[in-house]
């Protein structure tokens, strides 16, 4: 007769119900717009703090373009956005990097990045709105924070299941913390990354309308930059990457065009 541990065997079911009950004692917070559910366990100011200091740091080590059409471009065009965007006491920053990578990021507290790289990507005004209304959303939906807490989260099923496991042999100890890990980062944390992409590019698409940037702009920028990912040999499986395929990127965004005309609409009637 073959003994068992229940304990060592309920191990990593209580790691990952732990998590869960975490998230439903935490999940009252939702999403603009959406009303999607998060795990919030960072507070407004230390997420801001934190990516302050970031962003200041990335200032000291990378090179800025400060002035210039472009520099101009993305300061309006941020400016722009922001002003649409509800995220009350942010301390709004829009920086141009100079980086030939085609990449963009936004930071806590309302710092964002832009490189270089992109402007290729962009071509106008209302590319750049797109790409500053995706990473504006990001900051609104408090998607560092959220990601900070599932990490969190995470860590705890760990400790949870390392205590659950005890003296267990050394080999089925290491099984089993590699498996939740494997479980945590393709079952939790990867989808989750996935899920902010499209949810910023559902708010971002909404507030460049609102700022009166013709959303429809936002379709051709995804269709250059899958021709661009397309040059480079395209992307990993959608459950293997932190970003969703852009083919689905932009079928949520011709889904969402009806909304997003109206917000233009509207936003060209004050505007007139």
């Amino acid at each position: 007769m073959i003994k068992r541990s229940w304990p060592k065997l309920l191990a990593v079911p209580l790691a990952t119900a732990l998590i869960a009950l975490i998230g439903l004692l935490a999940g009252c917070a939702s999403a603009p717009e959406s009303g999607r559910k998060q795990l919030l366990l960072v507070t407004p100011s230390e997420e801001a703090q934190l990516g302050i200091q970031a962003f200041n740091q990335i200032k000291r080590e990378q090179p800025i373009i400060k002035a210039g059409q472009n520099a101009d471009m993305v300061r309006r065009v941020g400016q722009r956005i922001s002003g649409v965007a509800p995220l009350p006491d942010a301390r709004w920053e829009f920086v141009l990097f100079k980086d030939d990578s085609p990449n963009a990021f936004a930071l806590p507290g309302g710092k964002v990045g832009i490189n270089t790289g992109i402007l290729a990507i962009t071509k106008n005004e209302a590319g750049m709105a797109t790409v500053m209304g995706h990473e504006v959303a990001h900051a609104v939906a408090r998607h560092s924070a959220e990601r900070m807490s599932q990490g969190m989260a995470v860590q705890v099923g760990g400790l949870i299941l390392g205590a659950a496991l005890g003296t267990e042999a050394s080999l089925t100890k290491d099984v089993a913390m590699q498996a939740y890990g494997l479980g945590a980062q393709y079952g939790v944390m990867l989808p989750y990354s996935r899920t902010h992409e499209l949810e910023a590019d559902e708010l971002g698409l909404l507030y460049m309308a609102r700022a009166g940037y013709d959303p429809a702009e936002a379709i051709e920028f995804w269709k250059r930059f899958a021709a661009y990912n397309a040059k480079r040999g395209g992307k990993p499986p959608e459950f293997l990457s932190t970003h969703p395929l852009d083919a689905r990127r932009i079928a949520q965004l011709k889904e969402m065009m009806p909304r997003a005309r109206l917000e233009y609409e509207r936003a060209k009637g004050i505007s007139g």
